[in-house]
């Protein structure tokens, strides 16, 4: 059965920081769609982060390149397997270089937070009750 994917493409100003610090919070890079331009970060079996060097995103685009450390370009949110799967993300973005953004959310049925990478981007950690989704 087909399964869609997604590669969300992101301008980076330092690859090999950038690459290093995905790395450093579990995520694989994937080197046959990797070279000194750019780094495919695996973050599961359908989402992929294409690390671009600014230069080469430009190729992609003749709109400005956003600073996403000034302005916001995109909310990009990931799904976590427990409230403590959440923390773990996060504290390891931080550890990593990344920034904390935001409040925790806290709803009971689901738990969010939210860091900033080296670049800032910034992306959501979010983990919901399985029984609240089924309704």
């Amino acid at each position: 059965m087909y399964q869609q994917m997604i590669f969300v493409n992101l301008a980076v100003n330092d690859l090999d920081a950038s690459k290093k610090f995905f790395t450093e919070l579990g995520y694989s890079i994937n080197p046959q769609f990797s070279d000194e331009t750019a780094a495919s970060v695996v973050i599961s079996d359908t989402i992929f982060a294409m690390l671009l060097t600014r230069q080469k995103y430009a190729e992609f685009t003749k709109k400005e390149i956003v600073d996403a450390t000034k302005s916001s370009e995109v909310l990009l949110a990931l799904s976590a397997e427990s409230r403590e799967k959440v923390d773990e993300l996060v504290e390891k973005a931080v550890a990593a270089g990344g920034s904390v953004t935001g409040e925790t959310q806290d709803h009971g049925f689901m738990y969010g937070r939210a860091f900033d990478d080296l670049d800032g981007h910034t992306w959501e950690v979010v983990w919901m009750d399985p029984a609240a989704v089924e309704g």
